[in-house]
């Protein structure tokens, strides 16, 4: 090889050994966050929904056109106060016919008792006859009682909080047609996890947010737990207490955290940073993984009990390929 073609080929040989070794020693980069003190808090999350302490809803026992409608939402009703009728007019000529059916009967049974007497019918014939017409009658006093089911009636005193349902309608048995409550005070009720439930006890403070008040908390505390569970949701209802000047309204989702452990002045780390046991920190400019002790666990921080210092700086959200001793570049990150 010609001095000229060797000198090149050696300049670009030494390029590309410069180019692999600066592409095997260049530093990722990698957020980093210090580890911190303050309140760590470890809670429970749940979907929750607001409803009225005290409230019932009235729901139709029979399929039947809706033909009037007493009250609308707001208004103030008294347990009794009748709020809506359904078409009856078939369930009428039902009580008819059964009626008419009885005095036939019961016409039937004189006839058979005077002929008893003159020995032209049996005992057999008369005691027939009056089962028949025992068997009308309380047929006909059934079918007179149901007619009540055709008046929809509010069972509890308060406000029709909501109306679902016009005349001209066909409502079905079960199908929601009155709320009525009292709009103060009111409740969350949530489902808990099985797997969480034996955490939660009376008392315990919650915390509530919604979408309607972005930004905001409403303290709240455990008022009631069902004893029983729900077997196909595997979950356990839970009844949160809510103060009077709550601005929440009947109906809104809510988002709950119930906290079950609080441990002050903790050593704190971004929760992403967690990996099973260990995380990484940096340490002048090399990735070290950390063995590490968990405590309290929160949703954007969470507790170290063992295994790093106050300052550390550690890696908020790890690579999956980052190597003990890998060179990294640090860049600082703000977390809420």
């Amino acid at each position: 090889m010609k001095p000229r073609l060797r000198q090149i080929a050696s300049a670009l040989a030494l390029l590309l050994a410069i180019f692999a070794a600066w592409t095997f020693l260049k530093a990722p980069t990698v957020e980093v966050a210090p580890v911190s003190r303050g309140l760590a808090v470890e809670a429970i999350y749940a979907t929750g929904t607001v409803e009225p302490l005290r409230w019932a809803r009235i729901s139709p026992t029979v399929t039947a056109r809706l033909i009037e409608v007493m009250v609308k939402e707001g208004d103030q009703v008294q347990e009794g106060d009748l709020l809506a009728r359904l078409d009856d007019g078939e369930a009428k000529a039902r009580v008819g016919e059964l009626a008419a059916r009885e005095t036939f009967l019961k016409q039937d049974l004189d006839r058979v008792a005077r002929l008893e007497k003159s020995e032209f019918a049996s005992r057999q014939s008369s005691e027939r006859a009056r089962s028949e017409l025992g068997q009308a009658a309380n047929a006909r006093v059934a079918a007179q009682k149901r007619l009540n089911e055709y008046e929809l009636a509010s069972p509890v005193s308060g406000t029709v909080l909501r109306r679902d349902g016009e005349p001209g309608e066909v409502m079905q048995p079960g199908s929601v047609l009155f709320w009525v409550g009292e709009p103060k005070p009111l409740r969350v009720t949530a489902e808990i996890d099985e797997e969480d439930i034996v955490r939660i006890n009376l008392g315990q403070k919650a915390l509530l947010k919604a979408d309607a008040f972005p930004g905001q908390a409403l303290e709240s505390s455990v008022a009631e737990i069902t004893p029983k569970g729900d077997p196909v949701n595997k979950t356990y209802r839970v009844r949160l207490h809510l103060p009077d000047e709550s601005r929440l309204l009947i109906g809104m989702t809510v988002e709950v955290n119930v906290i079950v452990r609080e441990s002050p002045d903790a050593l704190l780390v971004p929760a992403t940073a967690i990996e099973t046991g260990h995380l990484w920190v940096v340490r002048d400019g090399r990735a070290e993984r950390r063995s590490v002790k968990v405590g309290a666990l929160g949703v954007a921080k969470s507790e170290i009990l063992e295994g790093v210092n106050e300052g550390d700086l550690v890696i908020v959200s790890p690579d999956k390929a980052l190597k003990e001793g890998q060179r990294v570049s640090g860049k600082s990150v703000e977390l809420p």
